[in-house]
């Protein structure tokens, strides 16, 4: 009876990978709330820097 508590465990792990989720998501969230409000024509941080069209090769 073996296959029991394999199912078990895995069913486990799996709540357990979804309660880390979702504290994840909860801490992304409580840091969104925390930044300042950006002021009108300010970039947006999360895409600075970034050029549209092509994007040259990257070096190695």
């Amino acid at each position: 009876m073996q296959g029991r508590s394999t199912k078990r465990q895995k069913e486990m792990a799996r709540q357990q990978k979804q309660r880390d989720k979702d504290a994840k998501k909860a801490e992304r969230q409580r840091e969104k709330d925390t930044r300042p409000p950006r002021q009108p024509g300010e970039e947006d941080p999360d895409i600075a820097g970034i050029v549209p069209g092509p994007q040259p090769p990257l070096e190695m």
